[in-house]
């Protein structure tokens, strides 16, 4: 079945299964909604926001929040290393998962050290990297917009001091996958000044046979440390809440480098209610899903390219100027993504509500009937 037949008849499967949203998200798919305010849907937020368990949580907490954060601490890396079934001394909590990304950063800053990385990736890494002495390598993608391993490894086997190896997977921006098994064989083949930053803050969003996580590796290979955050699936990029998983020695080792109270006691419990949430992970899936095929409806009739995402947000092309697209975008009050050199033809759409994409859709139409797009 070509692609836009099959999609076209997911996206009807997705309207006679949209129970679980309410009426109204199920009208969306037949009479679209005006959302109030505007469409927040650059950052890649998850807009179904916090679970209502984690939301009663929040309130139940405030009493405590004059207190610093313990108990509930202690709780929460328990919580995560049961769920990853590693131990406790292999979980470090952060102020969402950049925290993670930034102190892995400047915990393996040396004098002569490089950073290796796809090019586009998820840019803040770089940011980390420029105040240290890091010599930074950006890869482009393969074409089929894969990291390309093989590049990367030619890079890393060039130098005897510290390599560190950064691998958003999937990846920000282009929402695409890098098989598993290319990285798998080069952390298996990697000398030890070679370290690994594993960036899986879209992992739970991803169904693919080829995919899986990096944390197999933590027991045996000090040189791997995964990043994981709350932000994305469990609809708390407010809440600021990230973890890492690493072996003990590489977690001890990133955890001086942190703040030892960086996870406040609302996010503590917002997190452990989310936890315990065992339907949060599917709703937000089943939404996301829906949002994605109405949008990928919409880019298919405009024949508008995109590249099929693994995430929660699209990159798709725009046929114009990027910086006027998301000025009129912003004019119509959409807020959409930012510029991603060098792919400055392409726009990373966040995936909102379903009534929410209904709602951009009829705009990007409009966009197409101005001959804007």
């Amino acid at each position: 079945m070509e692609r836009r037949a099959f999609l076209r008849t997911g996206i009807a499967a997705g309207i006679s299964g949209a129970a679980g949203l309410g009426t109204t998200a199920r009208m969306a798919y037949s009479s679209p909604i005006i959302v109030d305010g505007p469409l927040r849907l650059s950052s890649n937020e998850n807009s179904l926001g916090l679970a209502p368990a984690a939301r009663k949580a929040v309130i139940d907490a405030i009493p405590e929040a004059n207190r610093y954060p313990r108990a509930q601490r202690q709780e929460l890396i328990h919580a995560l290393a049961d769920k990853h079934g590693v131990t406790t001394r292999n979980i470090v909590l952060g102020c969402g998962s950049t925290e993670v990304l930034q102190v892995m950063v400047q915990a393996n800053a040396s004098r002569r050290a490089s950073m290796i990385t796809a090019d586009p990736t998820f840019e803040d890494v770089f940011d980390y990297g420029t105040p240290e002495t890091y010599r930074i390598e950006k890869v482009p993608l393969t074409s089929n917009l894969a990291h390309d391993i093989g590049r990367m490894r030619e890079l890393a086997a060039r130098s005897w001091d510290p390599v560190l190896v950064y691998i958003c997977n999937p990846n920000n921006p282009t929402g695409t996958l890098t098989q598993c098994s290319e990285i798998d064989e080069w952390i298996e083949d990697a000398p030890q000044n070679v370290h690994f930053l594993i960036d899986e803050a879209y992992f739970e969003y991803v169904d693919d046979g080829g995919y899986w996580s990096m944390i197999k590796w933590i027991a045996e290979k000090p040189n791997v440390i995964i990043a994981r955050t709350f932000s994305k699936i469990y609809g708390m990029a407010g809440m600021r809440l990230g973890y890492g998983i690493a072996h003990p020695d590489t977690a001890a080792h990133i955890g001086r480098f942190m703040c030892q109270t960086n996870a406040n006691e609302l996010a503590l419990r917002a997190g452990l209610a989310s936890l315990r949430d065992k339907d949060l992970v599917a709703r937000s899936i089943g939404v996301n899903t829906r949002a994605k095929q109405i949008l990928y409806q919409c880019l298919d009739e405009l024949d508008l390219e995109y590249f099929p995402t693994h995430t929660n947000f699209v990159m798709h092309r725009i046929n114009g100027d990027l910086t006027s697209y998301r000025n009129r975008m912003r004019e119509h009050n959409v807020q959409v993504g930012r510029p991603f050199p060098p792919m400055l033809t392409y726009n990373r759409l966040s995936l909102g509500l379903p009534e929410e994409m209904v709602q951009f859709t009829e705009i990007l139409r409009t966009f197409r009937t101005n001959g804007w797009v």
